[in-house]
């Protein structure tokens, strides 16, 4: 087991390790950018060392502060946490060059999955199913509007790289996918250092359902069920929920094992979580992506499993072999968590940073609140918006929305204006209350 870990993030996915490294007894170093200086969980690591200015590009995204900060401290591995660096190939290899432990996937897994088309091709021989559409990259309009009308409109063209809507475009007609192909391309240079885009057929009214993963590095892997990530706005998850309420066991069984054979197939070791689309109109699920690292909804997997996610990574990262088989994961009533972020619904959501003078959570039986915030915290301008996570658990999927209701109910939080609101509403409402929504329900209720 690794004696001394480095976290290479911030915030709320930052404490989360140092709480997980702290229940095995290894020592945690955070980093910091200024602007974060004097948050309260830096107090919680053994060390703290400030790696630069508050931009991310400065500070959170410099490879070279952040593997000098860990060789300061003497660290065995780093955890990147979600976001910046996490799924980041040339960090990790970096990590390698310099005999620093990545906690997360082999760089050679991250690069396969994390390439959109190697991956489709893998899941395509592992028998995954996939959505129709090119098989490789492309690079001509032509041979874009030939595979559209091969496959029917519409169409989403993807970036092979990255994610989070960025290099996406959706086509209705030939017009549209010349203009799309060549934004996208322009859009995923910028975004990923890499132009390559792809084309598939687009379904109108999916539901978001992935599956969490993990391996090690004995060839061995499980899944732990599966998320529904359907409410959702521009690509950015709102909220998620554990298990999917749609679907029955025997489509979860396939899901799930076919989750775990992609991972298994790419040797990979550590979280992972493989994304489908559902069509609800025939039941089908088709891959959309595979995630390197642990995600932000990762506690509904928790509250639903019992499993420590943190923990397990850096178990089998550090050389240990899982330490349950998939007989031993059993699910457990329903879980759902609200993203809370720092961000005002009623003016297209934009960011409220600024002084925290209330910040109370909520608790109660089947409650659990993770974030780094409190009363007197000032949310910098930086980063993220996300202030909080709020998760609940319950017998089934009716009481867990209750409970969240009661649960919002009780959160206060000033003067800022927050998503709590909107979470309310949208709990609520009858299409959710029916699970009779998809991924543009929010978008369609706020009008775009």
């Amino acid at each position: 087991m690794f004696s001394r870990i480095l976290i290479a993030n911030r915030g709320e996915i930052a404490l989360r390790i140092i709480r997980a490294a702290k229940e095995m007894g290894v020592e945690t170093v955070a980093v910091y950018s200024e602007a974060d200086k004097g948050a309260a969980y830096l107090d919680f690591a053994d060390e703290k060392v400030c790696i630069g200015p508050g931009p991310a590009a400065q500070s959170y995204l410099n490879i070279a502060a952040i593997i000098a900060a860990a060789e300061v401290a003497n660290v065995d591995a780093i955890h990147p946490g979600y976001g910046f660096l996490a799924e980041n190939a040339h960090f990790n290899e970096v990590c390698r060059s310099c005999k620093i432990e990545f906690i997360g996937p082999s760089v050679e897994a991250m690069q396969l999955l994390g390439d959109k088309v190697a991956c489709k091709q893998l899941a395509i021989k592992m028998k995954v199913p996939v959505f129709p559409g090119s098989k490789g990259k492309i690079t001509k309009e032509e041979k874009a509007v030939e595979i559209a009308e091969e496959i029917g409109y519409p169409v989403i063209v993807k970036a092979s790289a990255g994610g989070g809507g960025r290099g996406m475009r959706v086509a209705h007609n030939d017009i549209a996918l010349r203009s799309g192909l060549r934004s996208a391309m322009t859009e995923a240079e910028a975004a990923f250092g890499d132009g390559s885009v792809y084309i598939e057929k687009f379904l109108e009214h999916a539901r978001h359902v992935e599956v969490q993963v993990i391996g090690d590095k004995h060839g061995n892997a499980v899944h732990l069920y599966e998320r529904d990530c359907t409410m959702q706005r521009r690509h950015q998850k709102l909220i998620e929920e554990a298990p999917c309420p749609v679907i029955d066991q025997e489509e979860r069984d396939q899901l799930c094992e076919a989750a775990a054979r992609l991972i298994q197939a790419a040797k990979y070791h550590g979280a992972a979580t493989v994304e489908f689309l559902l069509d609800p109109q025939t039941d089908s699920f088709y891959l959309l992506e595979v995630n390197t690292r642990v995600q932000v909804e990762h506690p509904v997997t928790e509250m639903i499993t019992g499993v420590d996610i943190l923990k397990t990574m850096i178990e089998v990262s550090a050389g240990e072999p899982l330490p349950f088989a998939q007989d031993d994961i059993e699910l457990t009533g329903h879980a759902i968590e609200c993203r809370i972020n720092a961000e005002d619904p009623d003016r297209n959501f934009t960011p409220q940073p600024g002084l925290l003078e209330v910040f109370s959570p909520p608790g109660g039986l089947g409650v659990r609140m993770d974030t780094h915030a409190y009363a007197g915290y000032r949310i910098p301008p930086n980063y993220d918006s996300m202030i909080a996570k709020l998760i609940v658990h319950a017998e089934d999927r009716e009481k867990a929305r209750w409970r969240m209701q009661r649960a919002l109910s009780e959160f206060r939080v000033g003067p800022i204006a927050t998503t709590i609101g909107l979470h309310r509403r949208l709990l609520n409402h009858s299409a959710v209350v029916n699970n009779d929504t998809d991924i543009h329900f929010v978008e369609r209720l706020l009008g775009g």
